[in-house]
Parts: C-alpha cells; structure tokens; sequence
C-alpha cells in the first residue's frame, strides 16, 4: 500500500508538465494546479482515511516494570504484543502558509489489545500468572507540519515538526486477581500512553522519510505515446497561502527524447467555489502540435476508398481543364501535409486555431501517383475544450479558410471554382479526422483514483482553466 502522506502530497502538487526545446529559448509555458480550501479539506480527508489504514496495525514494543504491591511484595510485570488495531479520527483540519502546512487530527481514539504476566516469589515459591486486556486511549491528538523545496525539477519533503499526546487511557483486564487490575493501571498507564505518542511520531517521521524518496524518484518525463512527452519536472516550490496552495510546472510539451530544464513564470488563479483548479497556456498545446509535426504525424492521404465523387478527373473538368484533358476519368488522391505547426490562440471569448496545410494533387495512372498541383491553404477555426472523465479534449470547427496556388504542372487551376471543393473535404474529411484524434484527450493531472467532477472551463488571455471538484472513489 503506498504511504498515507503521499495522497495528500500528489492531490496537493503532483501535476504533469511538460517543456519543448525548440520554445525553451523565447517563450515560457506551464500547467498551474491550484487546490483551493475545499480541495485542501477533500485531500486532507482522503489522507487520514489512508494514514489509518496504513499505519493499522502498529506494533508497540513491549514494557517491563518491577511493582511494589501492598501485603504482596515486589511483583515483576511484562506487557506484551501491544498492538494498535483501530484509530477513528473525531476532526482534523489544515492549515497553510509559513512555515509549511501544518496537518492536525485531534479528538481521537485508538483501541490496543496486548498481552499481561507477573510473577512474585514468596519464600516457598514463584507465583505467576498471564492473560490478555484491552486498552482505550481517548483525547489523542496528532500533528505534523511538512515543507515543500524545488529543487532541480523535483520537490524535496522535510517534517518541520511532529508529535502525538494522549489524554486519557483506560484498561481492561480478562482475568487476574483485583489488586493486579490497580497494580497495572498504577504502574503502566503512563508507559502505555508514551508508547502510543512515540510509535505514532516515528511512523510519521519513517513515513516521511519514505515519501521524500518516492517524491525523488518520480519521472521527470510522463509519455503520452511513442512521439509525444510531458515533462513533469516542478519549476519553483509550491505557494502556500491561508486560502490556496498553488504549484507551477513547465507545460510545454516535448518529444520523448528531448528534455529541458523549465523556466518560471508568474500565474494565478482561483476557483473558491471548486476544490481544484487547473490551468493550461497556450504554449502547451502549440508545443504539442511542433512535436507531432517534427515526427512526421501531420500528413495524410486522402484517396478513393473513401469513396468521394471529387476524386476523379471528371469533377474536375471546368476546375482543372489541363488536368482532365491529360487524364480524363483518372481516379485521385490528395496528399495534405501541415507546412507549420498550429497556431493555437487562447482569448477571453475562446481558443482560435490557425492551421496551414498543403494540398498536393495527385493522379493515379496505373500504378503510378503523379504530382500535378499543388494548393496552400490557411484555415482559421474555433475550439471548444471539453472535460471528458480526468481527460481535457476537444473539437474543432472550421470558421473559414483563405488559399492560393503554389504549383502547377499542366496548366491553370480556376481557384475559384475550387473553392467549393476544398470546403467539401475540410468539413467532411480533414476536421471530422482531426476532431476523432482530439477527442481521445490528454490526460490532466490527477492520480489514479480521483476523478474531476462538475468541471467547469474558464479562460482568460492565453490560458484557459478548469474548475473542478475531486471524487475518490
């Protein structure tokens, strides 16, 4: 089972990110998580939720004492397998800010069962007996205050402070004579209630000792496929404020070799009503579109067997005479490659999308495909984000397009006459395809487990933002 405090650590920092060598240079882009209050709460109940079930059973060491027992002499006592097997948590809360955050769980209650002996000699003979009891132990309070550094990409946890008190214990004893049941209150009550304070502090120090390592050893790049990566390398320590906790991370996204060390830059955000909120520049998704098109991922052929009327010379009698001319009734293909990466533009109204393309034409004679012209084309069109499950997808829809001719090898191309084809085969081919690829999503940062709900998008001038509450299920 993964160690308690790591759940509320990744709900509170853990955001994927990714940076893009070739924009390192002259722009910055990140993705910024903010949990607001609520969000602190959810995460702070998810926490001790599996800090309990984690930490039970705890084993406590066992305890020895000699006693002094009125009309019975020095009685030698032994407790034994003091186990902690139930922890209820009355009311916790978190607080923020400096030094750190400070995590408090109080009211609490813990049930123990343990094994007794004594024995005594008399001047005839030892006298011994065992057997077993229960303990209560009532009015426990538990709290730790933790840091957060940056350090190289990665976040370093130090425990700042950690302790455990309890107030009231109460044993039971099964069997054993009455003066044993005064003798071992008198004499262990106060060892038993240190022993709990002390297991529970060491468990929280080895705990965290462990999380800082497994903070160390996660990967500073998350694929998303064999082209793509996110670089998830923190890029400062979080903000810890009385109403937020803030993380910034490089969000550019990256091919799976490449890597940079991201830079910082300022944001934020809030989203009072919702627990989390997380936020995506622009540069994320136009790093995204340089990584796909520097892999090659930007060019598709459209032919025949999807079965459309305008791929055939015949469409294109009075479009492309030449072109019927030399090749009457020739089957087709169009060969559409992006010149350039997209150019995706976050404003305050919404996400426009400017895509360049060249449309090479093609003849299919025999086995041959002739190249015979070649169209450039600048479609401008408008997003529409959506939250799908803890993914962020999206739709476009084409707003208009402008085009010109960059080549021909048989003649005149009647642009205007092409105009109605183009349209065709943008709505009905090329943004239907881009738009199957776009709703599959990309994944926000959240860990197994947690699910956004309620997801509201907001945005602003190049970022946008996802409002949200958490589930856990």
């Amino acid at each position: 089972m993964a160690h308690p405090l790591f759940f509320l650590v990744v709900c509170l920092v853990l955001a994927p990110a990714a940076a893009a060598h070739d924009l390192q240079s002259n722009e910055e882009g990140y993705i910024s998580l903010l949990l607001s209050n609520k969000g602190v709460d959810f995460a702070k109940d998810v926490l001790i939720n599996k800090a309990v079930s984690t930490i039970i059973p705890l084993q406590l060491p066992d305890i020895e004492k000699s006693v002094k027992i009125p009309l019975i002499g020095k009685v030698h006592m032994i407790l034994s397998n003091i186990t902690i097997y139930s922890v209820n948590i009355s009311s916790s809360y978190v607080e923020t800010g400096n030094p750190g955050l400070v995590l408090v769980a109080s009211g609490a209650t813990a049930s123990l069962s343990m094994k007794w002996a004594y024995s005594y000699s008399t001047w005839l003979i030892v006298i011994s007996d065992s057997g077993d009891a229960s303990v209560q132990v009532k009015g426990m309070e538990v709290g730790l205050t933790v840091a957060f550094k940056e350090q190289g990409g990665t976040l370093e946890l130090s425990l700042l402070d950690c302790g455990c008190h309890v107030q009231d214990i109460t044993i039971k004893l099964n069997g054993g004579a009455s003066w044993l049941y005064q003798g071992i209150v008198d004499a262990f009550q106060g060892s038993i209630g240190s022993a709990v304070e002390n297991a529970i502090s060491k468990k929280i120090k080895e705990e965290i000792v462990k999380l800082d390592s497994l903070l160390q050893s996660l990967p500073k790049q998350i694929p998303i496929d064999h082209v793509a990566a996110l670089n998830a390398t923190f890029v400062d320590s979080p903000v810890l404020s009385n109403s937020f906790i803030e993380l910034e991370i490089n969000g550019l996204f990256t091919a799976t070799d490449d890597f940079a060390v991201p830079r910082r830059s300022s944001l934020f955000y809030n989203c009072p009503a919702k627990m989390i909120g997380i936020s995506l520049h622009e540069d994320v998704f136009n790093t995204a579109g340089l990584v796909y098109l520097n892999a090659g991922c930007m060019h598709w052929i459209v032919d025949n067997s999807l079965n459309h009327s305008f791929l055939n010379t015949a469409a294109w009698k009075y479009i492309y005479p030449q072109l019927y001319l030399q090749y009457p009734y020739h089957d087709m293909s169009l060969d559409i490659s992006a010149t350039s990466s997209p150019a995706v533009k976050i404003a305050k109204n919404g996400i426009n999308v400017t895509i360049y393309l060249d449309v090479t034409v093609n003849v299919l004679d025999d086995s041959k495909v002739i190249p015979v012209a070649c169209i450039s084309l600048e479609i401008n069109a408008s997003c529409s984000p959506q939250i799908l499950w803890n993914k962020i997808a999206g739709t476009l829809k084409l707003k208009s397009f402008t085009m010109s001719l960059k080549w021909s090898e048989i003649g005149n191309v009647h642009m205007d006459l092409l105009q109605p084809v183009i349209f065709a085969l943008l709505e009905t081919v090329f943004i239907p395809y881009v738009n199957l690829h776009l709703m599959r999503g990309f994944p926000l940062p959240l860990i197994h487990g947690f699910s956004l709900q309620n997801a509201e998008i907001l945005y602003t001038e190049s970022k946008i933002m996802t409002c949200s509450n958490l589930l856990y299920a």
